[in-house]
């Protein structure tokens, strides 16, 4: 088998719904049921890839995806798409420009998840896990004598600096332009406890109201009003890819040439995939970035 691990850059909103209201949210993200993160389920994040090779005219899509429904039974693709999993909120700042915020138990799957398919994982220590909810762990800092309490949303952290070199070389493949991208989380960066980012994870996150129009008089239908929540842009979340040797009876693709044929979906001067819902309206619109993969040459 050979695996890779992407990275998923939001460039606009995001809009991966699961149809159903909760609570005053009409329209809510798709979460996990356990922790409440957001996640994109692997099956829409397959079925935009697959959208994308049929777009691009590719005719490896049955080895890679397997066939249409009504021929599912033939065989399966041979392609293992997993959860869009998050890395890097986006969380507004009261004192100072949005922060990337991440926390130990997101860190800690992540690097477990690399390691699962045989790739470079970063070693976190036990520091992160120390962190007091009105604390929050950011990157040493050089020059002038920086600020010691930063805003989340409605609250208060007491700022503290450590050396997180490694964690952000680390963190930087994952972004979408990775030669600027670690220079940008050395002032963006901001590891909060795991109970505060379940918070933040849940109500931080981007809640619109919706109308619509009758088009004859230009006033907003009768009970015509929704909100709809979203991922907003700049999140980071990151995808494990699992490839099989084909299992179509009469090809003889082997796993390498399943990744290889997969990673041609986001060549380097247009690495973009769409995801989730609203696309007619510019959502869903993710940089992708090859994280790493045990493919040769």
């Amino acid at each position: 088998m050979h695996f890779a691990l992407l990275g998923l850059t939001a460039e606009t909103s995001l809009h991966p719904g699961t149809g159903r209201r909760t609570g005053v949210i009409d329209l809510p993200i798709m979460r996990e049921a356990h922790t409440h993160w957001p996640c994109i389920y692997g099956s829409a994040v397959k079925g935009a890839m697959r959208s994308q090779a049929r777009r691009m005219g590719k005719d490896w899509i049955t080895d890679v995806f397997g066939p249409d429904t009504d021929r599912a039974h033939e065989h399966a693709g041979a392609l293992a798409v997993g959860d869009a999993r998050l890395l890097l909120l986006p969380v507004r700042s009261l004192s100072s420009h949005f922060k990337w915020v991440t926390c130990p138990d997101l860190l800690r799957r992540a690097a477990s998840d690399a390691r699962r398919l045989g790739l470079k994982a970063i070693d976190l220590g036990p520091a992160h896990a120390r962190i007091k909810d009105d604390q929050v762990l950011m990157p040493a800092a050089s020059g002038a004598a920086p600020a010691q309490q930063l805003f989340l949303e409605e609250f208060g952290f007491q700022i503290q600096r450590t050396d997180l070199s490694a964690l952000l070389g680390w963190l930087s493949s994952f972004g979408s332009e990775p030669k600027g991208f670690e220079e940008w989380l050395k002032d963006q960066l901001a590891i909060v406890s795991d109970d505060m980012f379940a918070h933040l994870a849940t109500h931080a996150t981007p809640v619109t109201p919706h109308i619509a129009i009758e088009h004859d008089r230009k006033v907003v239908k009768d009970g015509a009003l929704w909100y709809e929540e979203t991922l907003p842009p700049e999140t980071v979340l990151y995808v494990t890819l699992a490839a099989h040797p084909s299992r179509r009876a009469d090809s003889r693709s082997g796993s390498d040439l399943v990744l290889r044929q997969t990673l041609e979906l986001f060549p380097a001067d247009r690495p973009y995939l769409q995801v989730g819902g609203n696309e007619t309206v510019g959502m869903g619109w993710c940089r992708v970035s090859t994280v790493q993969s045990n493919l040769e040459g």
